[in-house]
């Protein structure tokens, strides 16, 4: 015990280590009151573990029964504010826990040996070193129904077992299927089916072997007739022997995995029962080793204990800016699996909050039994019921009828692309379309031998007087005029109505044909008048 000697200078708590960085300073702040020591570590080791849990141990108790004889007006600093309100409670006496005697304790913690004096600093260390060792096994040691490593190296253990015997079975199975291919699809069991092949070994002792105690009656009849007309190949006996030895350790295995399933399931009991029942034993021990430990998975909130086991898919939705996911591990428990599609996110949530409850309770309470978990489970499966039953109430009205709600079906819809979306113009049918441009082209064809014939039998009108027959040079070069005033009387652009993408681009390729023909007609015009121009110039 240390008494402090000028209280004044521990009011500056942010430069109070200043007074401490030499052991000079420090005998001027506090001074040694009482010292006693430890007869052995066993006594030391008691000591310290009372005080990092916060009780009073007997010779705490008798050193400060003397000090409330001697000095009982004066305050207790204490450096945990739980061993302080136990002492205030059982001796009366006032105890004082601040940032101040914190800082105050530190201090004295870096200049205990010069406060104590006649303590060489070897032994000191020695006796550190010891103490921390001993308080270290003791933490380990302590209550052994609790520790969860044991559930976290169980359930690792167990997922591996599934993993290796579902190799096992596949490549015994294989392997024997090449002698006896028809046995794999009658017995479905793979455990019946490792244990029949063991017991048998070749096809052809099926006839004679009796696996009554392993097969019903029917199957046993099946696969005796399966044997004789079955089509595998022939195999040694080498090889059978290998088979079976594969077998035996299938068999091996499943026991042993038997026997882990019921160990996991009693230290789930003993560990956190209530978490066993309200999510089952298999998935409360996978929430435990995800977490890493009880406690840790204690200190969740209830939306992280819902979503355990699914950061992948949670983190990748929120970079895709996508709908979370609703569930992780808690999925595969019974609760979850009863409801149905609709109602597993709700349920999934409700459970994930009363499971937080109940995993608090198990870490931090010190009470074992189950009762807790019995009841929100109830809870639970009374609020599934409702959603099954479609209980939600109205809230307006009488409030006893039930709120209607139609029933949820999934309806696959085929969508089919719609052609019209390729052009802002109202759709035209396409038969419609070719028939008015088949209709322009026969009606163009009509009128071009219409007069051709007239200019042969010289009844061709040209602005309402007949046309006489020339010289057989001038008739040619008025019949091209003709042409050419029978291209300018062609419509400018044939699209004159709106139509869809494959017949606006016929029409576009007709269009551009009709001008490629009133251009060249135009060209020879031009150049037979200036060939006659030049004629007649010369002529002159």
């Amino acid at each position: 015990f240390l008494q402090v000697l000028n209280e004044k200078k521990l009011q500056e708590v942010d430069s109070l280590w200043k007074e401490f960085e030499t052991p000079e300073k420090a005998n001027k702040i506090v001074k040694l009151k009482h010292f006693e020591k430890f007869q052995d570590t066993t006594e030391a080791l008691a000591a310290s573990t009372a005080l990092v849990e916060g009780k009073l141990s007997k010779n705490l108790k008798k050193i400060l029964k003397k000090i409330v004889a001697k000095d009982a007006h004066e305050q207790l600093a204490v450096a945990d504010a739980k061993l302080g309100g136990v002492i205030k409670e059982k001796l009366n006496l006032s105890c004082i826990h601040s940032p101040m005697v914190t800082e105050l304790m530190r201090g004295i913690r870096s200049q205990v040996e010069g406060l104590i004096t006649g303590l060489p600093s070897r032994e000191m260390a020695a006796m550190c070193l010891g103490l921390a060792h001993s308080l270290s096994r003791y933490k380990l040691k302590f209550s052994p129904d609790k520790v969860d490593t044991m559930i976290i190296q169980a359930i690792s253990l167990l997922d591996d077992l599934d993993k290796e015997l579902n190799n096992y079975i596949m490549r015994c199975r294989e392997w024997y299927g090449w002698h006896f291919p028809e046995l794999g699809k009658i017995i479905t069991d793979n455990l019946t089916y490792c244990k029949c092949v063991r017991k048998v070994g070749d096809r052809s002792n099926f006839a004679s072997s009796d696996v009554s105690d392993i097969l019903p009656e029917e199957i046993e009849e099946d696969v005796k007739a399966a044997a004789e007309i079955s089509m595998g190949t022939e195999v040694s006996e080498e090889d059978i022997n290998n088979i079976i030895h594969l077998c035996d350790q299938v068999i091996e295995i499943s026991e042993y995995r038997t026997q882990l399933y019921d160990y996991l399931k009693n230290r789930m009991m003993a560990i956190a029962p209530n978490l066993t029942v309200m999510v089952g034993e298999l998935v409360g021990a996978r929430l435990i080793a995800h977490a890493g430990s009880l406690l840790n998975l204690a200190k969740h909130p209830a939306s992280t204990v819902q979503l355990l086991g699914a950061e992948k898919a949670l983190f990748r939705a929120l970079k895709t800016k996508r709908d979370t996911p609703k569930f992780g591990l808690i999925y595969h428990a019974s609760l979850v699996g009863q409801s149905n599609t609709k109602n597993k996110g709700k349920i999934s949530r409700m459970l994930a909050a009363k499971t937080a409850l109940t995993i608090r309770y198990d870490a931090l309470g010190e009470n074992t039994s189950a009762e807790m978990g019995a009841e929100n489970r109830l809870k639970v499966e009374t609020r599934l019921r409702l959603l099954e039953e479609r209980g939600i109430r109205r809230i307006s009205g009488t409030g006893k009828a039930l709120a209607k709600a139609d029933k949820y079906q999934n309806k696959s819809e085929i969508k089919v692309f719609d052609p019209s979306g390729d052009s802002t113009l109202p759709v035209v049918s396409k038969k419609r379309k070719i028939q008015e441009v088949d209709e322009q082209d026969t009606e163009v064809a009509v009128k071009a031998k219409k007069f051709k014939a007239e200019m042969k039998e010289g009844t061709a009108v040209e602005d309402g007087e007949p046309v006489k027959k020339k010289k057989k040079k001038k008739d040619k070069e008025k019949q091209a005029e003709e042409e050419v005033v029978l291209s300018e009387e062609l419509p400018t652009s044939p699209i004159t109505e709106p139509c869809c993408l494959a017949t606006r681009v016929a029409l576009l390729f007709h269009y551009a044909l009709f001008m490629a023909t009133f251009v060249c007609l135009q060209n020879t015009e031009k150049k037979k008048k200036k060939k006659k121009k030049m004629k007649d110039e010369g002529e002159d």
